[in-house]
């Protein structure tokens, strides 16, 4: 990487957006030319920038690939941070400009091509839009950055500020204006990084469309990752050595036992035997009636295994009943891939591979936990007193507690949130009772839906997966509401080709608290045939 040398780029703030903008300096003309000379300019704070040029391919356009890191430190821990980032910059720009948000622990710069929502495969860039990623101020996508503080509280905002202001900076100097509109898009932790900009930056984006967001993910989620190990450890067989083999909880077979049985009590609510629960809220569904009379046989649930399901699904709790997060919803995804993967893991051994059970535990541990506790193990997890260590980062890192977001919403900010019913990790029922939240600090549902809207998307793992139409144009919809003002009653959505439970299938994705309703003739492949109704 160039070392910075002159500097050739002013920011100024302006005071009613709080946008950076490009005070007294010569545009640069897009394309190759223009990306060399960009890799001389300079921004305040930036400490190193490269820049190299793309000329496209049959699938992605021409543009120019910025890579840069600023505001470098010394952690607590004797560690070198930064705050790294990529932006691309289309030569045929469409004038808008997209923050896509990150994931996980983060601590990858992920490649800036503007990942739409679900499985969507357009992106941003292909758009035409300049898009922007970064690591989120650390580096490694494993936990241990949690015990320097300054990183922590870059990984909670300060870095996504600070990167949003380099990257709009840049595309004032490359483009030679500002962009026209602004938007992000992001799913789990990318969705928590869209409601913290809505919150504690309102006046960064026009449109936020998130997935999945963490909004309470080291106050709850987190807490519910330990609750579902513990109750599932606890039935789980042992191997040899005496170890319990999480993976072994349930099989797979019993998972699909429980999945038709889902379906067989719920799916019909919409007038439509197919496979999909519109309303898993509504969903009423009680695991006894799997059990089996006598001993476990493959076409019922043992006594452990229901009580299980019924602990876990009711959602974590202390000893004297207080709910510590919501429950999860009943839903025909349970069978899918996913669900296990964030639940039970596939390992054969007593060392567990569920993304509770390493992910979310290494969280909690390093960065959750105020001091960290690096030694932690998720199984020792006490929910009377445990929950009190979370509370002063949760402050600083949440963002399911302001749920009336008045400046967005004075600024002119359009919301959309999506999330799948059979999120193994944040539950959408905790999306459900936000926006209803919301809804009633905002006047009601129908002025609330003026510029904020909900999602579900039914069958859906975390992000994209399980047996649902979990391709849809998330972008787009929110596109044509910032710009347009065509407000989404339904978005469009189908399984993808590559789906191994609905190929080609379609479906509409209802504004909340409508869901897709079957008419009553045609095909139940074909979105068409379904309406979008409030029961």
């Amino acid at each position: 990487m160039r070392r910075v040398g002159l500097l050739l780029l002013v920011l100024a703030f302006a005071a009613n957006s709080g946008h950076a903008r490009l005070a007294a300096a010569d545009p640069i003309a897009p394309g190759a030319a223009g990306c060399t000379a960009l890799g001389a300019a300079v921004v305040p704070g930036l400490a190193t920038v490269r820049t190299t040029y793309d000329g496209g391919s049959a699938t992605q356009p021409a543009h120019c690939v910025v890579r840069g890191a600023a505001s470098p430190h010394t952690g607590a821990d004797g560690k070198a941070y930064e705050t790294r980032f990529e932006l691309r910059l289309p030569t045929d720009w469409s004038g808008r400009f997209l923050y896509q948000g990150g994931g996980g622990n983060d601590g990858i710069v992920a490649p800036a091509v503007g990942r739409n929502t679900g499985a969507f495969p357009e992106t941003g860039l292909q758009r035409g839009f300049a898009v922007v990623t970064t690591d989120a101020g650390h580096q490694g996508g494993t936990p241990e950055f949690g015990l320097d503080p300054t990183a922590r509280v870059d990984h909670a905002y300060a870095a996504h500020e600070r990167t949003a202001t380099l990257a709009l900076a840049i595309v004032a100097r490359y483009y030679g204006r500002a962009p026209d509109r602004r938007y992000f898009v992001g799913c789990s932790g990318g969705g928590r990084q869209g409601m913290m900009f809505a919150q504690r930056y309102p006046a960064y984006f026009d449109g936020i469309a998130i997935c999945a967001p963490a909004m309470r993910v080291s106050s709850g989620a987190t807490i519910a990752s330990a609750w579902d190990t513990q109750t599932y450890l606890s039935i789980a067989p042992s191997n040899p050595e005496g170890q319990r083999v999480l993976s072994r909880a349930f099989s797979d077979a019993d998972l699909a036992l429980v999945s038709r049985a889902v379906v067989a009590a719920c799916d019909g609510d919409d007038g439509a035997m197919d496979g999909m629960v519109q309303r898993p809220d509504a969903c009423r569904f009680t695991p006894k009636t799997l059990q089996c009379a006598g001993e476990k046989e493959a076409t019922c649930l043992s006594a452990p295994q229901v009580a299980a399901l019924e602990r876990a699904f009711g959602g974590p709790r202390t000893s004297s009943g207080k709910a510590l997060y919501v429950g999860q919803a009943w839903d025909p995804g349970i069978a899918a891939p996913g669900w296990r993967q964030w639940k039970l893991g596939t390992s054969q051994t007593g060392a567990p591979n569920a993304a509770n059970a390493t992910l979310m535990a290494g969280a909690l541990a390093h960065e959750f936990f105020t001091p960290p506790d690096p030694s932690f193990a998720i199984t020792s997890f006490d929910f009377d007193r445990d929950p009190a260590r979370m509370e002063a980062f949760s402050a600083v890192f949440d963002t399911y507690r302001d749920a009336t977001l008045a400046a967005f919403h004075k600024r002119g900010g359009k919301l959309l949130i999506f999330h799948g019913t059979a999120d193994p990790i944040f539950s959408a029922l905790e999306s459900i009772d936000y926006y209803q939240r919301l809804a009633r600090n905002n006047g009601g549902a129908k002025p609330t839906s003026a510029w904020a809207r909900l999602f579900l998307v039914p069958g859906m793992n975390h992000c994209a997966g399980g047996p649902a139409t979990d391709s849809f144009d998330g972008l787009g919809a929110m596109t044509r509401w910032v710009e347009q003002g065509a407000a989404p009653e339904r978005i469009e959505a189908s399984a993808l080709p590559s789906n191994q439970y609905f190929a080609g299938r379609t479906r509409p994705l209802c504004a909340y608290p409508a869901a897709a309703r079957y008419k009553g003739s045609g095909s139940l492949e074909d979105g068409a045939n379904f309406t979008c109704a409030v029961k």
